[in-house]
């Protein structure tokens, strides 16, 4: 099944930078931007707690390599996946709009 507005998965849309630490192009979508906050989020959540993504992908019952492609922005993951990753952490990942918002001007403004 294609993906809303065929977005295409978030590491597709950097224009400079290594992932997570990137400028996304000037027309990437929402969905991007909310990638790259769930990803450096994710990955700040695991090195704080020292979480190895075997451990977490064990504990939430999530692939390793779904954890995997979540934090390099290979994907953009199902609904599913985060809400598991939030409870096995006990930690909100979802950014939520006013955060996507503040991102994509943030970002706009840096260009």
């Amino acid at each position: 099944m294609p993906r809303s507005n065929n977005d295409k998965h978030p590491l597709h849309y950097v224009a400079d930078g290594d992932w997570p630490e990137v400028t996304l192009t000037h027309d990437a979508p929402l969905s991007a931007h909310c990638g790259l906050l769930l990803a450096s989020d994710l990955n700040r959540t695991m090195r704080s707690r020292k979480l190895s993504l075997r451990g977490l992908a064990d504990v939430a019952c999530v692939a390793h390599s779904t954890v995997a492609r979540v934090l390099n922005g290979g994907v953009l993951p199902d609904i599913g996946t985060p809400t598991r990753l939030e409870d096995a952490l006990d930690h909100q990942l979802w950014p939520g709009p006013a955060a996507i918002r503040a991102s994509v001007s943030a970002r706009r403004q840096a260009i």
